[in-house]
């Protein structure tokens, strides 16, 4: 496991203000498994709230807030609930969406496919649906490992 400092840190987040973000130590776990799908442009973080925001802002930087709503309500049920499985399920959800952004190949076919979902075509939007459904069942499969 790699350990990021804040030098490090901040040249994920573009964060030079000398913290990380709000409630996050500057030492996180980030990005330690293998590139296994050709061109990557992170390898694919560790299944952590640190590691996945830390990939986020790589990948995705403009997705931060968003992440940080989701991860928020998740929290919430999780304690409402008195159950796990939100927070389990808002990792899953994450470590997916960061499977696509960081893989190309993947990117490229999910904007691809999201961009023909209301083709005035039936059968090409039938077909984006298919692939769009293919690309988010790949990704989950390759974070579930």
């Amino acid at each position: 496991m790699r350990r990021a400092t804040a030098a490090h840190v901040a040249a994920l987040t573009g964060n030079t203000g000398g913290t990380a973000w709000p409630r996050h130590s500057l030492e996180v776990d980030t990005m330690s498994t293998q590139a296994d799908h050709g061109h990557e442009l992170i390898p694919r973080p560790q299944q952590t709230p640190d590691a996945l925001r830390a990939a986020l802002a790589a990948v995705g930087p403009a997705r931060l807030e968003e992440m940080q709503a989701t991860k928020d309500e998740a929290f919430a049920k999780a304690v409402e609930w008195q159950s796990l499985s939100p927070v389990q399920s808002w990792v899953l959800s994450w470590a997916r969406d960061i499977e696509i952004a960081r893989r190309p190949d993947l990117s490229t076919r999910y904007a691809r496919a999201k961009g023909n979902l209301e083709h005035e075509d039936p059968a090409i939007a039938q077909e984006a649906l298919r692939e769009l459904s293919g690309v988010l069942d790949e990704a989950m499969t390759a974070v579930r490992g």
